[in-house]
């Protein structure tokens, strides 16, 4: 199964610029399907966490109303060298993924 986060990390002058980019349907389960006219089913993140060193520094309670693929993008400052950003996410049907980065 292919990875459903892609990270990146770019360092500027005084933080790393954090982009996440998640590959997910993101239904909030009021779409119908434009062919049989049959409601599609709600399938959506619900929860996202972002680590820094095993410590939590953001949880995002998300839901339905998010766009398909959903994006973000932060900011650390002060983070340490080599430090290792863990992102993961949680759905309403209790799939999940995560995926790391070590930052320079």
């Amino acid at each position: 199964m292919e990875a459903s986060i892609k990270i990146r990390g770019r360092r500027l002058a005084n933080c790393t610029e954090i982009k996440l980019l998640i590959s997910h349907p993101m239904e909030n389960g009021r779409n119908r399907d434009p062919v049989s006219g049959n409601l599609i089913p709600a399938h959506f993140i619900r929860e996202l966490v972002v680590q820094l060193n095993d410590k939590t520094i953001l949880t995002a309670n998300l839901g339905g109303s998010m766009s398909m693929n959903p994006f973000f993008s932060l900011r650390l400052k002060n983070h340490p060298v080599g430090g290792r950003l863990t992102v993961r996410w949680l759905d309403n049907l209790d799939n999940s993924d995560s995926a790391e980065l070590l930052l320079e």
